[in-house]
């Protein structure tokens, strides 16, 4: 099997209304296009113990939850996903585009929460059986402009408002130096077409040299 016919795990990032799920489902559509199996997951959910994770999480009227309690539900609804789907399709050299990973936790619940940082990497490793995705984009824009593109309706979490956003794509944008080989900063404020034939460009010329 050559380099450009395996599978890939690639994720997307960014803050609410950053356009991240609209690319996520673009590049499954190019990759369907280029003859290449692929599913879409999506974070917090997936699976159907997932999902019910994913109801209480971003029901606005659970106010009462604590920002630990958030972290917990967040890496079991990730846990379930990973083994009951992910892991499964990259056994079955499917390619895997994933709608927030694990770098969200680090960014929500680490840079939004502020929770300790250290501890959560080491529960995201426990949650994810030490699974990376290959290549990570964040969709990066200001939150004064994901907030005038968000649907009216408001999610628990993305009720919380510009600071918290702010705090969330701060940790992003520190986490992209960090870990520069994997994860791509992706300019959010371009087109939609723009912004997918940067990232087609980019897994191009990691993956595809062969083409």
């Amino acid at each position: 099997m050559s380099t450009s016919d395996k599978a890939r795990f690639i994720s997307f990032e960014g803050i609410d209304g950053s356009g991240k799920s609209t690319q996520a489902k673009l590049f499954l559509d190019r990759l369907i296009q280029e003859d290449r199996e692929g599913i879409l997951v999506r974070e917090p959910g997936g699976t159907p113990i997932s999902e019910a994770i994913r109801h209480v999480l971003l029901t606005k009227g659970n106010r009462q939850m604590v920002a630990r309690t958030e972290a917990l539900l967040m890496t079991a609804s990730r846990s379930q996903l990973t083994k009951e789907v992910i892991l499964p399709n990259l056994g079955q050299n499917r390619w895997v585009i994933a709608d927030r990973y694990a770098d969200s936790t680090l960014a929500y619940q680490g840079g939004g929460r502020e929770l300790n940082l250290d501890w959560l990497q080491d529960l995201n490793k426990f949650a994810t059986y030490d699974l990376e995705p290959n290549v990570t984009f964040v969709i990066d824009i200001l939150p004064k402009e994901a907030l005038r593109r968000r649907e009216q309706t408001e999610d628990r979490i993305e009720e919380e408002g510009i600071a918290f956003q702010k705090r969330v794509r701060r940790t992003y944008l520190d986490l992209a130096q960090q870990y520069s080989d994997r994860i791509i900063v992706i300019d959010g404020h371009k087109s939609r077409e723009i912004i997918q034939n940067n990232i087609w460009d980019e897994i191009k010329r990691r993956y595809f040299l062969t083409q």
